[in-house]
């Protein structure tokens, strides 16, 4: 079974979109610290899916723990520069659609 964590607010529903197509979704919000990330499970995620660009930073800190994380911007806002390179795909939610994108990951 495919893992997400799932990493700040859910306000298009992409969790529940993501857990209709069989991906099991762990919720954090906050700030996502590595014992945050830890407890969440990320050495064994298959997916990290980042909502709140403030907490790009910790983008790093999943590669960090987790190299073969599929790391998934899903947010209105700019990615920052930093976090470009270790992001494997960013997506604007005016863009596209929690439903078409959970089964794109699944």
């Amino acid at each position: 079974m495919t893992r997400a964590i799932l990493a700040g607010p859910d306000r298009d529903g992409l969790g529940t979109a993501l857990e209709v197509q069989g991906i099991d979704v762990t919720r954090v919000e906050g700030v996502l610290t590595a014992p945050v990330l830890d407890d969440a499970g990320i050495d064994d995620a298959d997916l990290f899916v980042l909502t709140d660009l403030d907490e790009a930073t910790a983008i790093s800190v999943v590669k960090d723990r987790n190299p073969d994380v599929r790391v998934v911007v899903y947010s209105h806002d700019s990615l920052p520069n930093f976090a470009r390179g270790q992001t494997d795909l960013a997506m604007d939610p005016d863009l596209f659609g929690v439903d078409m994108v959970a089964e794109e990951l699944a």
